[in-house]
């Protein structure tokens, strides 16, 4: 689900943000205390091997992914992604991943969105997968209606950017336009086929799957050279594998730089030591508060509002997502100012990391 999203503008420190989940409390929302389990979310916690995973045995941890980053780099993307399939081979199982990303651009000239797309190949067990996904300037979430003006722009558009990426990678998917949003279908009624993260005009990206693990290599390899020329970043995540298959894939490329994701089983306010166990480059993320803004503004329209904590180098932060705005666009951060205590600005987040 796309999300509109604010973000405090300023460090807080980790008191502040729990008298902000009290003041939430106080408007008579279920506001998360600091002896409460939450999940807290690390990503981009860079790290020298898989060793310094163990810093966090105090914890329960899940969804561990080891993601290596290659930025600047000007590779090719063929020799990249089956040196990654050679070694995923030696250790696939049920439950192991792999996947590279990789930006493309589109040719067409947009106005609605950027011609800077991503796309995904993957290796999952017994079968592999193309996912690809388009970014929009601007977050209009189902139920929103600001957008509709533009609709047919939104629908042309998207429409024409996904047939790029289609036909590049010569799969069998057709699209068309129904009840003014977009359909993609597969041709083959039984192929593995997902559309997903959805907006107010249809989806923003679509997945493949095919039995044959080799099929994407080359079609994938066609789509990365539409980025062409220059340097750019690529991204490999790894998740399931054991000490030895990491040390295995990360021979792959050396130089790359490891970054850790996971999600963490902890109290609330355990989250200062972990914030100070992924410096200087990890970020983490837990939800605070969860309610309908109906709760608080029974004369607007309802939507689905969470209030997390955000914590980096910086400190630590509040951010409010929702699935829509129930207030006109001047009115929500004002609004949000009033119920978190602090001044809020309107921050999406980015769409590929």
């Amino acid at each position: 689900m796309r999300e509109r999203r604010w973000e405090t503008t300023t460090p807080l420190t980790f008191g502040q943000v729990l008298a902000a989940g009290k003041r939430l409390s106080a408007m008579g929302l279920k506001s998360a205390a600091p002896a409460k389990d939450v999940i807290c979310y690390v990503e981009e916690w860079t790290v020298e091997s898989p060793k310094d995973f163990d810093q966090l045995d105090e914890w329960p941890t899940e969804d561990v992914t080891l993601i290596h980053v290659r930025e600047g780099w000007r590779g090719d993307f063929f020799l990249l992604a089956g040196a990654y399939h050679t070694v995923y081979q030696r250790y696939q199982d049920v439950g192991t991943y792999c996947s590279i990303s990789h930006p493309w651009r589109i040719r067409d000239l947009l106005r609605l969105h950027d011609p800077r797309s991503m796309f995904w190949i993957g290796f999952r067990h017994a079968h592999s997968f193309i996912r690809v996904r388009l970014q929009t300037n601007e977050v209009i979430t189902p139920g929103e209606t600001r957008g509709d003006a533009e609709r047919v722009q939104w629908l042309e558009e998207r429409r024409t950017a996904f047939l790029e990426a289609i036909t590049l990678l010569e799969l069998p998917i057709e699209t068309s336009v129904e009840k003014q949003q977009l359909v993609l279908r597969p041709l083959d009624s039984s192929a593995a086929f997902f559309c997903s993260w959805p907006d107010a005009f249809g989806p923003c990206q679509f997945e493949y799957n095919t039995a044959d693990a080799y099929e994407f290599l080359v079609p994938a390899s066609k789509l990365a050279a539409t980025s062409a020329p220059g340097p750019t970043d690529v991204r490999t995540y790894l998740t399931g594998f054991s000490e030895d298959a990491l040390g295995d894939f990360q021979a792959i490329e050396p130089t790359a730089r490891a970054v850790y994701r996971c999600s963490v089983h902890c109290p609330l306010k355990d989250l200062p030591e972990i914030r100070s166990l992924v410096e200087p480059d990890g970020r983490l993320y837990s939800t605070l508060c969860e309610f309908q803004t109906q709760e608080l503004l029974p004369e607007c329209e309802d939507a689905s509002a969470i209030i997390g904590v955000i914590g980096s180098r910086t400190g630590f932060g509040i951010e409010a997502r929702l699935n829509k705005a129930p207030l006109n666009e001047g009115a929500m951060a004002e609004w949000l100012e009033r119920l978190i205590g602090h001044p809020v600005a309107y921050a999406p987040l980015p769409a590929f990391v």
